[in-house]
């Protein structure tokens, strides 16, 4: 799979990506990834990518061109999305990145200022995804974490493919509590079923923790109607 991110900073993007398990990835060539800096394609001697918005108000808003013509320079596969990062896209979650997941490039474009001239986002973006009800400096840490999310689920990114299916949001439900040595640290005991060899009671303990933390921290992914 192919990442392409569309960015005013590029240094932000890269150094993470270099990191952990994905980062190895990258590093085997099973994900690729490329950086665009947008102010590559600004029109004035400046490196100006944005301008005060029509009708007045706060901020200022990014202009189309550079960033059309930023996303016309990046190199297109058969399977390609592009996506806008921002806080009035549809919320990021685990299903959503299992979506992205069948596509063979991913375009990630990483919003500034007060926002982006829809006129950009109407011709040129297949999809607008936000990190939550939030507002953070920019989208790069929203791009980061699409292409963190999705990248663990590529094959072979993962040394245990199998770790995934008990992962968190994976069945609908927070995973269960985690304990690993000592059997007691300072005064708190590992639960004794874990410690009894009996994987069926093992499985069934694992089963009502996930229930609980979710019905007592996210009771909302019990919820038929979410």
């Amino acid at each position: 799979m192919r990442f392409d991110f569309l960015t005013l900073f590029p240094d932000f993007i890269e150094s993470p990506l270099r990191q952990g398990v994905v980062g190895r990835a990258f590093e085997r060539g099973l994900l690729e990834y490329h950086t665009h800096q947008i102010r590559d394609f600004a029109k004035d001697r400046y490196g100006s990518v944005d301008d005060m918005p029509y009708g007045g108000g706060s901020g200022m808003i990014m202009s189309a061109e550079p960033l059309a013509d930023c996303l016309e320079s990046v190199p297109r596969l058969n399977h390609s999305l592009v996506i806008l990062t921002t806080p009035s896209g549809r919320p990021f979650n685990q299903k959503l990145a299992r979506e992205l997941c069948d596509y063979k490039q991913l375009i990630l474009i990483s919003g500034r200022y007060e926002g982006v001239d829809e006129r950009f986002i109407e011709s040129k973006v297949d999809c607008e995804i936000s990190l939550g009800d939030f507002i953070l400096s920019g989208g790069e840490i929203c791009a980061l974490a699409i292409a963190d999310a999705v990248a663990r689920l590529v094959p072979g990114v993962l040394g245990n493919e199998e770790s995934l299916k008990e992962e968190s949001f994976e069945g609908g439900s927070l995973e269960y509590p985690h304990y690993t040595r000592p059997a007691e640290w300072r005064g708190l005991s590992v639960p004794p079923v874990l410690l009894s060899g009996n994987h069926a009671e093992i499985e069934k303990w694992r089963q009502k923790a996930s229930f609980e933390r979710t019905k007592n921290r996210r009771p909302d992914l019990l919820d038929p109607r979410s």
